[in-house]
């Protein structure tokens, strides 16, 4: 069964940037949507950032202009740039596809997406 593998989690200092990656585990997973949520320790997870294959993006309010969303179609490899990194920015990072949400679907129905990864851990000190 195809599963995601996400990677470039870190502790960096506020103001800081990372980028993290996601790559199916099989190369001929093309999924549709893919995107980015997290889960702060005591909160609930949320979605971030979500891209679908037609190029359409949809970002929670609170990264909007800090983070970008993009895919290698070629590899079906996600990635997820994060800069002015705060540490309201600190949690675990997964990683979601489906085969037919689109982006705005994906980003406020993510329980409901098909396939997820293991997690990136993402911190951020002040």
């Amino acid at each position: 069964q195809v599963h995601l593998v996400e990677s470039g989690g870190d502790s960096v200092q506020a103001g800081g940037s990372l980028r993290l990656s996601c790559a199916p585990s099989e190369y001929t997973y093309s999924p549709y949507c893919m995107g980015w949520f997290r889960q702060a320790p005591g909160k609930e997870r949320e979605g971030v950032a979500t891209l679908d294959i037609d190029g359409n993006t949809a970002y929670a309010d609170s990264v909007k202009g800090r983070f970008t969303i993009s895919r290698d179609n070629a590899k079906n490899t996600l990635f997820l740039q994060m800069n002015s990194l705060t540490p309201e920015d600190t949690a675990m990072y997964y990683c979601a596809a489906d085969l037919r949400m689109t982006a705005i679907q994906a980003l406020g129905n993510f329980w409901y997406l098909e396939i997820w990864g293991q997690g990136t851990l993402v911190t951020v000190s002040s």
